[in-house]
């Protein structure tokens, strides 16, 4: 660790000490509970030098303790080794290990006072916290607790808006909003989450990297929306239409920060319903001063979009399209510069893989940092490739590459293992048994209702057998033209009781990992589709959306079954099939190549 996050976290202490805090608790996100924050909000990065999303840090006088989960936790041992900051794994932010902990940590305290960023924590886990410490503390809520520490912390962006026009339309959404507040005997909601804000507006911009979001709050009540969003005057000529044309719609833009003061637009006592998930504690108490009735629950917005229209699934095919061709350019850029001897990066590849995507006049950014890792790094399923000295690709080992896109017609995401030359036998087994679940989750029938978490032991249990495991999900939903990472569904373990849907889109990356060897990681997306009915019920299974090869050249084709040889052979063929007429000539020969029968 670098000494000025040593200075910082000792300049957090003197500011704890002047002030009499017994502890400072803050987490990794923003004001919406965001998976990717702005730079304004990054924390814990500017704490500890740790950027990875999903972490939670407190800090007392003389300890410092780091949450975050199995995805990070290899790099954060890495990033904080000689800090003296200690490490725990969590599961997820709001599941409890920072309330377990304060509560132990002051269980014999009297007075303590504990010190939270308001802002940037969820009413949700103020609530946890405000429990811990019930009888022997304060919880002391403080709107950007770190600024007098941050002398150049950066401002919230406003970036170009664009509209989009969704098949389902933004006079429909609010028409749902206003109707289920109706059913829930409420006068109004407020939508926190920004990926609910950008798809009930049907508007779009870049506030956060790779995530086409506006940082905005939106209030809809039965006679009017309110779109807290600007944050400056607004000189994009695009960003203008745009607003004139909601605002022909009838929805009243403010200021952003007015958000705080949103009360103002309602009346004492009115019944606000709100996602405490995506509600800061600093709006949630200023709510609560001026006489607002809040209702907590799941927001309706996050389950009705994880279902897509007719339109949106068949622009998200064109997406994987889009994105199959741009990726199987780059696979084949890669081995041809190895095979001529060219020094190679993680960068070099990271970069050459971005250029491929962006030529695409559909383009519109990558959907999160890509993951370039070759050999140990690739053990870190969030890697980050170094900006200067990035490792070396050789014609050795497995390059794990994961990847994606947001274009107009779709977000995409795709994880391929690739052997770059001899692998050994520890990799190729690796490689055949995470193979062995992603097609068995890949081909996988089950009932209408089925959540994903009873499916997936499916694509565990082949590494299960041999006494292995990967400790991140299995599968996420992914939004349309949204985040790369939505719910409400997934496939983990987690009991998740969202049952899969037709029309929701979630991918299947079952992974291992060891920790300074490799790391091997299958992922493709999958649309959730209608198979059949009969006497026992209605069935469904998935439709394969991503499209590019899977490497058989390191797979020990004796542990694979016929029905398995046969899907991936059948995949394989459908994507030599599909993209080739889109490729060079040269390129469709190795990739006719690389898809040829496997033969077992």
């Amino acid at each position: 660790m670098e000494n000025i996050y040593l200075e910082r976290i000792a300049e957090l202490r003197t500011m704890m000490q002047t002030r009499d805090w017994d502890a400072v608790i803050l987490t990794g996100s923003d004001p919406h509970n965001s998976e990717y924050p702005p730079e304004r909000y990054k924390q814990i990065l500017f704490l500890t030098g740790f950027g990875g999303e999903a972490a939670g840090l407190a800090v007392t006088a003389d300890e410092a303790i780091l949450w975050t989960d199995t995805r990070y936790y290899i790099d954060a041992k890495q990033v904080l080794a000689g800090s003296g900051i200690s490490l725990r794994r969590q599961a997820k932010l709001n599941s409890g290990e920072l309330a377990s902990w304060l509560s132990e940590q002051f269980q014999d305290a009297e007075g303590a006072q504990i010190a939270i960023d308001a802002l940037t924590t969820s009413a949700q886990l103020e609530g946890l916290l405000r429990e811990a410490v019930a009888g022997r503390g304060e919880l002391i809520g403080v709107s950007d607790l770190l600024s007098p520490l941050w002398p150049d912390r950066p401002e919230l962006p406003q970036t170009p808006l664009f509209t989009f026009d969704s098949e389902e339309g933004r006079s429909a959404k609010l028409a749902f909003l206003r109707e289920f507040c109706r059913r829930q005997q409420c006068d109004g909601l407020l939508l926190g989450s920004l990926d609910e804000v950008a798809w009930t507006m049907d508007v779009r911009a870049f506030d956060i990297e790779y995530t086409p979001f506006v940082i905005s709050y939106l209030l809809v009540t039965e006679k009017e929306a309110v779109w807290y969003v600007l944050k400056g005057s607004i000189e994009d000529p695009g960003s203008r239409e745009a607003l004139e044309r909601l605002a022909a719609d009838g929805v009243r833009i403010e200021d952003y920060s007015a958000a705080l003061l949103l009360a103002d637009d309602l009346q004492d006592g009115i019944r606000l319903y709100c996602n405490p998930q995506c509600l800061n504690a600093a709006l949630r108490d200023a709510l609560c001063a001026a006489g607002i009735d809040i209702v907590e629950g799941d927001s309706p917005v996050e389950a009705r979009k994880a279902i897509r229209t007719e339109g949106e699934i068949e622009a998200t095919r064109r997406a994987h399209l889009i994105d199959g061709i741009a990726v199987e350019k780059f696979l084949f850029k890669l081995e041809k510069a190895l095979e001529a001897g060219q020094a190679v990066s993680e960068r070099d590849a990271a970069l050459w893989l971005g250029q491929l995507r962006a030529a695409n006049e559909e383009y519109l950014s990558d959907s999160f940092e890509t993951i370039s890792a070759y050999g140990p790094g690739a053990a870190l399923p969030h890697y980050v490739v170094p900006e200067e000295n990035a490792p070396l690709l050789r014609r050795k080992g497995l390059f794990l590459c994961d990847s994606g896109g947001q274009y107009l017609c779709g977000t995409t995401d795709i994880t391929r293992t690739v052997p770059l030359g001899e692998c050994t036998p520890l990799e190729k087994e690796d490689y055949t048994l995470v193979m062995k679940g992603h097609i068995a989750l890949s081909s996988a029938i089950f009932p209408e209702g089925t959540p994903g978490c009873r499916i997936d032991a499916l694509a565990r249990d082949a590494l299960w057998r041999t006494r292995r495991n990967f400790g991140h999900a299995t599968g996420h939903g992914v939004g349309f033209l949204l985040s790369v990472h939505e719910g409400p569904e997934c496939i983990r373990p987690d009991l998740n009781p969202t049952p899969l849907q037709p029309g929701m889109v979630v991918s299947c990356e079952p992974g291992i990992y060891r920790e300074g060897l490799h790391g091997v990681r299958h992922e493709n997306l999958m649309l959730c589709v209608r198979d059949s009915e009969n006497e026992f019920g209605a069935w469904l299974r998935f439709e394969t959306l991503t499209l590019c090869h899977f490497d058989s050249s390191a797979l020990m084709t004796e542990l694979l079954t016929k029905e398995e040889l046969d899907w991936l052979n059948a995949y394989n063929a459908r994507v030599y099939a599909t993209l080739s007429p889109y490729l060079s000539e040269e390129e469709a020969a190795w990739l006719r190549e690389k898809t040829s029968p496997i033969i077992a």
